[in-house]
């Protein structure tokens, strides 16, 4: 409807039915990833950052993305871009990475110095 409508902008968006344009508003939300304690204290984590690929039926763990760049949350992620932690200090309590994250402390995560 609204892209029908800006064939003729002079009569509709831009007079009569403005309020069509809080439609294209609702739809425009930035893709982010933002990671936050379990008390929703923001906490930076390095994750990676790349190109999506498809990982259905492939055996073992494949690799969720390609051609990654690493960074430091907030970040934002563009249309086909995908976001995995980049370390194995926290966990993430959703499965996807996107929008707002609650990430907690990973039990059995080792440091490089600490052994058992």
């Amino acid at each position: 409807v609204l892209l029908l409508s800006c064939l003729d902008l002079k009569s509709t968006i831009l007079d009569k039915s403005h309020y069509l344009l809080y439609y294209l508003t609702c739809a425009m939300n930035p893709r982010m990833l933002i990671t936050v304690n379990e008390d929703m204290s923001l906490r930076p984590v390095t994750v990676r950052v790349g190109q999506a690929v498809e990982t259905v039926g492939q055996a073992g763990k494949p690799k969720r993305i390609t051609g990654f760049q690493t960074h430091q949350t907030p970040v934002l992620l563009q249309a086909k871009e995908r976001a995995e932690l980049g370390t194995e200090e926290v966990l993430a309590v959703s499965s996807v990475l996107e929008g707002i994250v609650i990430l907690k402390d990973n039990p059995e995560y080792e440091t490089e110095g600490e052994s058992k």
